[in-house]
């Protein structure tokens, strides 16, 4: 019996309770929301739960939401695959404008580790307990972090390029 987004939501529901949320049917992808702290043990409970098996994460990456509140202006989303009954899952964690940062799942899916440095690098997302959070794209010495929508694309002085089609507008700066 192919697994069905029902029982997704079910049995994380019956474990977590109201820190998992929003869920919803994207296209072919079933997704949904986590509280912060409790994403290590939902990620954990997908990976090793016998009918669930979302054992391999395909993508992490973050997302700066400027126009959002201060406790929600990041998120770290986390797609997952199963492969034995082929169904794709995304979860989203938003997390505070301030100090962004958010447990490791590096000990869990060993890939996670470049992509927590590269989300860590371009949006400077804190993943506490990385074994070697440093940059690894850009140069050491940057103080910036290039995906944050307050990070001008280009140098000011230039006319070909207009911020404001690329989601960045000039009060950001």
């Amino acid at each position: 019996m192919a697994l069905e987004t029902t029982q997704i939501q079910d049995k994380l529901t019956a474990t977590f309770g109201e820190s998992v949320f929003n869920f919803n049917q994207e296209k072919s992808i079933f997704s949904l929301e986590v509280a912060s702290d409790k994403i290590t043990a939902v990620l954990l409970f997908l990976k090793n739960d016998e009918t669930l098996r979302f054992n391999f994460l395909t993508d992490l990456c973050g997302i700066h939401y400027p126009e959002n509140e201060t406790n929600s202006q990041f998120a770290v989303v986390y797609h997952l695959h199963n492969w034995v009954d082929n169904v794709r899952l995304k979860l989203k964690v938003f997390l505070d404008g301030n100090s962004p940062e958010i447990k490791t799942v590096s000990t869990i899916f060993p890939s996670a580790n470049w992509m927590e440095r590269e989300t860590y690098d371009f949006y400077g997302i804190n993943f506490i307990g990385h074994p070697q959070l440093k940059r690894i794209l850009n140069m050491d010495e940057m103080i910036s972090f290039p995906m944050r929508k307050e990070f001008p694309m280009e140098d000011g002085g230039r006319t070909d390029k207009d911020d404001r089609f690329f989601g960045r507008t000039i009060d950001n700066y």
